[in-house]
């Protein structure tokens, strides 16, 4: 969960979507190029295996599997805060939430 701020950092995957309305990357709505090779415009948002490894949650210190966030989904999710950023999305006072 990320708030609309947070929403253009995220990467675009190489193959379009099958549900055309509101996707992102189909060439319709102007997201994709035809002809556009992924693997060498999308440099910032492609997987490096020899990194130093993704960031700790800052909450639970989990390993965080999304490039760029600083929260885990389940914690980012509890506390309904954006897992990029930590600004609040949600109001999570009248919600039962339970480990089990």
């Amino acid at each position: 969960m990320v708030c609309e701020k947070c929403q253009k950092k995220l990467g675009k995957v190489i193959t379009p979507d099958p549900w055309k309305a509101g996707a992102s990357n189909t060439t319709e709505s102007g997201g994709r190029k035809i002809g556009e090779n992924k693997a060498l415009t999308a440099k910032k948002n492609r997987f490096n295996p020899y990194q130093k490894g993704f960031e700790k949650c800052r909450i639970c210190k989990t390993s965080v599997h999304q490039p760029g966030s600083h929260y885990c989904q389940g914690c980012a999710y509890k506390k309904g805060i954006c897992a990029m950023c930590g600004k609040k999305v949600l109001e999570t006072a009248n919600y039962r939430q339970s480990s089990t």
